[in-house]
């Protein structure tokens, strides 16, 4: 999976590469929420959005790595097993925001080319639109893995309740999985049939409402852990 992550990262930067071929030497570089064009630049900045994608994959790669090894050098197997856990994790995401963003990227080379060669001023879709429901599907699908991520420092819910043992992450990170899930459908169905800044709001709201639920969701079950933790002691 790490190397579907890699394929997808270079091909952004073959896909751009092809695309300023293709492209006046000023371009569209930034929109504001109506869909008008605020800024425009040389086609050559399009590469910068590329390596912002390699750089990314690099950051999950060296993750990847770490966990792959401290599986590999421990010889606990329940140390193994979640490090190998959050290694699979690790891959899933980088490769979800590996193709998201390169599908963001191949739509604004598009876009770029269209609209510079039309010389408008408009666009037809605002990306603003395309965004929210490709984060929407990373939601949903980051959301899927969640309850699959054993406690670190890298990934998941990670609070001071739900790192405080197994039990509480484990309660925190499926509860989260299934907010996020539920985010990520209601991010799509908003900017489907909302106006572009319309749906980048509502995005940020759910994100936020999200947020807020699952970290009080952890809160509640670290006190009923700590709550419960005398009696275990007592019975034994």
């Amino acid at each position: 999976m790490k190397k579907v992550m890699w394929i997808v990262s270079v091909f952004s930067v073959i896909m751009t590469t092809i695309a300023v071929q293709f492209m006046p030497d000023s371009v569209p570089m930034h929109y504001n929420m109506a869909g008008e064009i605020d800024r425009w630049g040389s086609k050559y900045e399009n590469f910068i959005f590329a390596a912002i994608i390699n750089v990314f994959s690099l950051v999950w790669s060296l993750l990847i790595a770490f966990y792959e090894k401290k599986a590999s050098k421990s010889s606990e197997e329940k140390v193994r097993v979640e490090a190998l856990s959050n290694a699979k994790v690790i891959k899933v995401t980088g490769v979800s925001m590996a193709v998201m963003f390169t599908v963001l990227q191949g739509y604004c080379l598009y876009k770029d080319c269209k609209i510079a060669n039309a010389d408008v001023t408009v666009t037809q879709m605002n990306i603003s639109k395309l965004t929210c429901i490709l984060m929407g599907l990373l939601f949903i699908v980051l959301g899927n893995f969640m309850p699959k991520v054993k406690n670190n420092m890298v990934i998941g819910i990670r609070t001071k309740w739900s790192m405080y043992n197994d039990v509480t992450w484990m309660k925190s990170n499926r509860f989260g999985g299934v907010t996020l899930m539920i985010t990520g459908v209601l991010v799509i169905m908003t900017s489907v049939f909302v106006k572009e800044h319309i749906a980048i709001i509502c995005m940020l709201i759910y994100t936020f409402v999200d947020t807020l639920i699952t970290v009080f969701f952890s809160y509640k079950v670290y006190k009923c852990e700590v709550k419960s933790a005398p009696m275990e002691e007592v019975n034994k």
